[in-house]
């Protein structure tokens, strides 16, 4: 998928592979030092990385991204269980991240658009960001994508010596009615770990 930036220009949306892991431990690392995107303290090892993507790949859950001219990449997004309970199943978590070198030419935009389409295809219902509350520029492409908030948590989180307010951005996707509902656990089963988005 290739949306049309503000100056007519096409961003082409891969999927992303090992070789792009250290160009997205780079983006992660800026936002866990620089702003309140990430809910982190401490920049992603090599190492992290490496089990992150292992956790993807072992889910089947999809990492996207947009290469820049350089053959670099710009930008990524992805997903995860919004809840480890078997009733979410069809609802993720979703994240998008640009690199700050890229931003203001719509690789942001096209990066969501191109989630929630994969998100359509697999039949999920729902998608979630969780967004800081002073991301003006995160809450604005999700309300421009026709997510909606559904609301905000009072001071969920501290960093850079503040309290930080956390907003819920939903949007209902049209799901198909043949949806699988799984039998409910036996009592005492033991649930699956829970998963983050990022």
């Amino acid at each position: 998928m290739a949306e049309p930036d503000a100056g007519g220009r096409r961003h082409a949306v891969i999927r992303c592979g090992p070789e792009h892991l250290e160009a997205i431990r780079g983006i992660y690392n800026h936002e866990i030092q620089h702003t309140t995107a990430l809910y982190e303290y401490e920049p992603r090892s090599a190492e992290t990385m490496a089990a992150w993507w292992a956790a993807k790949q072992a889910l089947g859950l999809p990492v996207l991204g947009i290469e820049a001219g350089s053959g670099g990449l710009a930008g990524f997004a992805t997903w995860g269980p919004f809840r480890a309970f078997p009733a979410y199943q069809h609802s993720v978590e979703h994240s998008v991240y640009v690199d700050s070198r890229f931003r203001g030419h719509g690789m942001g935009r096209t990066l969501l658009a191109a989630l929630v389409e994969e998100a359509t295809a697999r039949n999920l219902h729902m998608m979630v960001g969780v967004i800081d509350a002073t991301n003006a520029a995160s809450i604005g492409l999700h309300r421009q994508r026709g997510f909606t908030h559904c609301g905000t948590v009072r001071e969920a989180g501290f960093k850079f010596g503040r309290w930080l307010d956390v907003e819920f951005w939903q949007l209902l996707l049209r799901t198909a009615t043949d949806i699988k509902v799984e039998q409910p656990n036996p009592p005492g089963a033991v649930q699956a770990s829970d998963s983050r988005a990022g």
